[in-house]
């Protein structure tokens, strides 16, 4: 014995449930999709004054144990020159490019192109602390960095927080400053 179903070509009593159905279905995926989003943040981003601190308040980046965090001059069109890093005993720095890396207090002791140094990014990754006489103990440092773009230098200094858990993001990008009546748009102007 066969069991035929018949679906007829047009149900005009079950239109408003499927319809109805279907609408429930795609709010819930896009729910989803959206707080998957939201808890998965890979990008903080600041304007370049921002950065520099120049609105009066330095920028933070943290740096977690789980994954490293990268500090982005690229969109800002900008060639890192120049890099340090107060304690280098909970971090450690790699670049995107050539970088010229100098060591002891001769300053001539050069390592790498100096004058074309190439990286537009630095990826920074928390380490397990490794004892330096002479650093003091510390839940975070300062990152200084130099970068040139259209013959210009500017200077960035960035709090590097030690965080743990779960990491919020994975890249701080740096944008060009956005085009303002006044000539620097993050300098507070005193009344």
């Amino acid at each position: 014995m066969k069991n035929n179903i018949n679906f007829p070509a047009n149900t005009p009593g079950n239109f408003p449930f499927l319809t109805l159905a279907s609408l429930i279905f795609s709010a819930a995926i896009l729910l989803l999709t959206g707080r998957a989003l939201a808890n998965n943040a890979v990008l903080r981003s600041m304007f370049s004054c921002q950065a520099q601190g120049l609105g009066g308040a330095i920028p933070t980046v943290n740096v977690w144990f789980q994954q490293g965090t990268n500090l982005s001059f690229i969109q800002a069109g900008e060639t890192i020159k120049k890099v340090w890093l107060n304690d280098p005993s909970q971090v450690t720095m790699d670049f995107d490019g050539p970088m010229c890396m100098q060591f002891g207090p001769d300053r001539n002791n050069n390592m790498g192109d100096c004058k074309n140094s190439a990286a537009s990014v630095i990826q920074l990754r928390r380490i397990q602390k490794i004892k330096i006489p002479g650093l003091p103990n510390t839940d975070k440092t300062l990152l200084t960095v130099v970068t040139e773009a259209q013959g210009k230098n500017k200077l960035y200094t960035f709090e590097i927080v030690y965080s743990d858990g779960k990491p919020h993001y994975h890249t701080l990008a740096i944008f060009p400053d956005p085009p303002s009546a006044t000539p620097n748009p993050c300098v507070r102007v005193a009344k």
